[in-house]
């Protein structure tokens, strides 16, 4: 299997870290029907294999639309890629409430300072619930059965450039059954009268952006 490069799915390198230091805040999404653009943005963490280890992969998504506002992929877990990440989703808008996991980069003082300056209600998944951010959930399985599972990046440049063409075909060109098969671009940009700004991806060892039109 190692020679003809198969390799089983199971468990990675878990993402969520939390610390006792941090203040949590509660959940408060439940059993609330998503209706309209700019109502949730949610964020989150995966891993992307890479030759020899792993990178990292932080995305902004708007629950109405799925709509990936912007992303990052680094090769740390530090705090500051995903305020890097959220404040290039902020140029596209601002949520009524932001959802994010407990881990130690979403309760950071600066990435909470960003959201409560500007009066952006907070909403954290209970702990052990993975379905209270099912939307980015979805797209994670997205992301990683239509483009990682398929390649074997050999680096980060690698993954990288790899990634603005699959999150290009995501937004732009990708139908979604539940969007009445509309693509995420098209629902946003209806429900957003001033947007104007294309995604870009961020690389977080060269901070170089580029579109993904």
């Amino acid at each position: 299997m190692s020679n003809l490069g198969i390799y089983t799915f199971y468990p990675r390198p878990k993402t969520t870290k939390t610390t006792n230091e941090h203040k949590k805040f509660p959940y408060l999404l439940r059993d609330v029907s998503i209706r309209r653009v700019n109502q949730v943005w949610s964020s989150d963490i995966t891993y992307i294999p890479i030759t020899g280890g792993y990178t990292y992969l932080t995305a902004v998504l708007d629950w109405h639309s799925r709509y990936v506002l912007a992303w990052t992929l680094s090769s740390s877990m530090e705090s500051q890629f995903c305020c890097d990440t959220l404040l290039e989703a902020l140029r596209a808008g601002k949520p009524e409430v932001f959802n994010t996991d407990q881990g130690v980069q979403y309760t950071s003082i600066s990435f909470i300072n960003e959201l409560s300056s500007r009066d952006i209600a907070i909403s954290m998944d209970g702990k052990g619930r993975a379905l209270d951010n099912i939307f980015i959930e979805r797209l994670w399985r997205s992301v990683k059965q239509e483009e990682v599972y398929l390649k074997q990046y050999d680096d980060l440049n690698h993954a990288y450039d790899s990634l603005v063409s699959y999150f290009n075909f995501y937004n732009n060109h990708r139908p979604h059954q539940s969007l009445n098969y509309r693509t995420p671009r098209e629902v946003f940009h209806t429900g957003n009268n001033n947007f104007t700004k294309e995604v870009t991806g961020k690389h977080k060892q060269k901070h170089k952006l580029r579109p993904t039109m």
